[in-house]
């Protein structure tokens, strides 16, 4: 099943001033169940294309359909709607609450879709068992190292059952242990919950993982591998 489509992607940064051509024109479609990296060079337009895809950012000419909706007909509202609901994040500098635990972070995006207090607490519960660290959730953020907070963030993109999720340079920060025990994590929820995994990246470690890896240079597809 297509579950995510782009036609035509462009991104124009100053358009009036000194226009700064972010894509061109890029075409991709990503089935459920894929673990697919996009790969490039820094300043390629791999983070803007991820960008787009979650709705965090607006195309300036193109389309992008999620499961058959077109986000470009979205108004902003809505879109926040259709992100809190249907996509999941997971950022390279973590972006927790400082000021929440990790059971609150977990949480909070459940809070936001007024699920009940007993829904939330067993599936906080069961996604910080599923990442492995059901015993730090407690503890705030500084109190944890970077490999645990970044847990934290995966059980956190899991948290609202998106259709997928999109994980934005999430092994930038981690030392190669971090790395390789997050990576496990996703690629078992993706085996085990065909949960889809779209990574912006350029780490080599997560490349050698990806099943499928797509390269942009200069804001266009250059390559599209199985691996």
């Amino acid at each position: 099943m297509d579950l995510i489509v782009t036609h035509g992607i462009t991104k124009i940064y100053n358009p009036k001033k000194i226009p700064v051509h972010a894509l061109q024109g890029v075409d991709l479609t990503i089935k459920k169940g894929e673990f697919t990296a996009i790969v490039g060079p820094s300043g390629s337009g791999k983070t803007t294309l991820l960008n787009i895809i979650g709705g965090l950012d607006r195309q300036t000419v193109g389309t992008v359909l999620i499961e058959g909706v077109d986000l470009t007909k979205l108004s902003d509202n809505k879109l926040i709607d259709f992100r809190k609901n249907k996509i999941g994040f997971v950022f390279q500098s973590y972006n927790l609450i400082p000021v929440f635990t990790a059971a609150e972070n977990v949480g909070f995006i459940m809070l936001l879709q007024k699920k009940p207090k007993k829904e939330i607490d067993i599936r906080v519960h069961n996604l910080l068992k599923s990442v492995g660290i059901e015993e730090q959730m407690n503890k705030r953020p500084n109190q944890m190292s970077g490999g645990q907070q970044q847990r934290v963030a995966v059980a956190r993109a899991l948290a609202s059952k998106p259709k997928f999720v999109l994980a934005d340079e999430p092994t930038a920060n981690l030392d190669s242990r971090s790395t390789t025990d997050l990576l496990d994590i996703m690629e078992n929820l993706n085996k085990k919950e065909d949960m889809t995994f779209v990574f912006s990246t350029h780490d080599q470690r997560v490349i050698d993982r990806a099943h499928r890896v797509i390269t942009i240079e200069d804001g266009k597809v250059v390559s599209d591998v199985n691996n």
